[in-house]
């Protein structure tokens, strides 16, 4: 694991692969850390990609910032790092918040970016229902810390039947969510509640996109995907069988099978 102290921010990151390799960013989601991508950055490594997976501000290891962080922010700590390892243009990629900050990232730095890709994640900008319920949630996070959270949300997390089914994932996933600093996880929950509508911006990306989700995710099912799948010119679209909102921890086989042949036939192929 490295650190590294940026726009006022110390960020724990790690660097996985050949640094010869073309360069993948992948970027967790609320409220995860970088090792939520332990099994894509073990697949994509031994295939001679290079994997960057940081902890983003207020997450795992990260420093935090109080109050409020925009998904520019993040963003722009990404577009930091990258400079920082001397990396002009990756394929950047995200689960969740973390697909909405790779959407932010395209939106700031398009110049960066080699290919997208959107796990589990939405476009459009939040309703003023959701803006209500994430500033409450990110005030009960401060109040009560993140543990009775956790617990209400592993069953739609993961798929309900993967908890039972696979109680090692549930554990770590749990184990992620409950050490999460509740400032941080606050801050993100404010800002991201005032995101833009990236409905506006996908239709211009022209570089090349993977879609995917987990079948029976609640969150942002397969119909969200989907809507995304229509705004961009050239996207593919998985859907991932027998997961919900973390395909890439409930069925990382299948995840890193379809990431792989789409990093193979649609970017490197292309270099």
């Amino acid at each position: 694991m490295n650190a590294i102290t940026l726009r006022g921010a110390t960020i724990h990151y790690d660097d996985f692969g050949p640094a010869t390799g073309l360069p993948v960013l992948l970027i967790h989601g609320h409220p995860f850390n970088r090792t939520l991508w332990a099994p894509q950055a073990k697949a994509l490594t031994e295939a001679g990609y290079r994997v960057i997976t940081p902890d983003l501000r207020g997450y795992g290891r990260s420093s935090v910032t109080p109050g409020q962080v925009f998904l520019s922010d993040f963003a722009d700590d990404l577009a930091a790092l990258l400079d920082h390892l001397g990396i002009e243009r990756a394929v950047v990629g995200g689960v969740s918040m973390g697909g909405q900050i790779t959407m932010e990232f395209h939106r700031r730095h398009p110049q960066r970016v080699r290919a997208l890709v959107l796990s589990d994640t939405s476009a459009p900008a939040e309703t003023d229902e959701g803006k209500e319920f994430r500033n409450r949630l990110a005030e009960r996070l401060l109040t009560e810390g993140m543990d009775s959270y956790a617990g209400e949300v592993i069953d739609k997390m993961l798929a309900a039947y993967n908890v039972d089914a696979m109680p090692d994932v549930a554990e770590r996933v749990l184990s992620m969510m409950c050490s999460t600093d509740p400032r941080g996880a606050a801050a993100a929950l404010r800002g991201r509640a005032e995101r833009p509508d990236y409905r506006d911006t996908l239709p211009a990306v022209r570089e090349p996109v993977l879609i995917l989700v987990g079948a029976d995710d609640v969150y942002t099912p397969v119909a969200n995907a989907e809507a995304i799948h229509r705004l961009v010119p050239q996207a593919a679209l998985a859907v991932i069988e027998k997961a919900g909102h973390l395909p890439g921890t409930e069925q990382p086989e299948r995840f890193n099978t379809a990431l792989l042949d789409f990093l193979t036939t649609q970017v490197t192929a292309h270099v």
